[in-house]
């Protein structure tokens, strides 16, 4: 798998992220690109992949956990990913294209965590999109091991992108991605 077998489009609901976030597309080639190479599936080599990112406000994002997670508040990031369906993996063998799903981000919620967590923008953005790409390319945090696999590759993808171990509590010890997910992930 290569970076250039993928095919990233981003929307800007909401025009404050372009001061908040000024480097934000470079930002996503970056991070989703080097996930899409470091976070990959096996059958998913030799297709063209795309997937959209959204960047839109908290109310926006409100909206859509309430509507596809009946949670009547907002998150960082919401990831639909198109590969839990057996129908779309079936046309990507045919056609050699797969629609890998669609990363929603608000921007409200990413300052607040970025501040709450002595974060920068530019760097907990990284880590939303990197965790995001992750849920698109099927892995998961449900079960412990599945959480260990996941933040395992999360902190090797960001660290190659120069962000350090977002799981790092900064006294002395690390949360796992559970207790980061209560905390940021709502």
């Amino acid at each position: 798998m290569s970076a250039d077998d993928l095919v990233i489009s981003v929307c800007v609901e909401d025009s404050r992220w372009r001061a908040d976030v000024p480097e934000a597309s470079a930002l996503i080639e970056r991070a989703v690109g080097l996930t899409y190479v470091m976070g990959g599936r096996g059958d998913i080599q030799h297709v063209t992949a795309e997937l959209s990112v959204m960047l839109c406000s908290d109310e926006d994002i409100r909206v859509l956990n309430r509507q596809y997670r009946h949670k009547d508040q907002p998150t960082n990031v919401l990831s639909f990913a198109l590969l839990d369906d057996p129908g779309e993996i079936a046309r990507m063998r045919q056609t050699g294209h797969l629609a890998l799903g669609d990363l929603v981000l608000a921007r409200e919620t990413l300052l607040r965590e970025a501040a709450t967590h002595h974060k920068t923008p530019d760097a907990h953005f990284l880590h939303l999109l990197v965790h995001g790409t992750l849920h698109l390319l099927g892995h998961d945090h449900r079960l412990d091991a599945e959480a260990e696999a996941m933040e395992k590759l999360e902190i090797q993808i960001l660290a190659r992108l120069g962000v350090a171990n977002p799981h790092f509590n900064g006294s002395g010890g690390a949360t796992s991605v559970r207790e980061t997910l209560r905390s940021d992930i709502r």
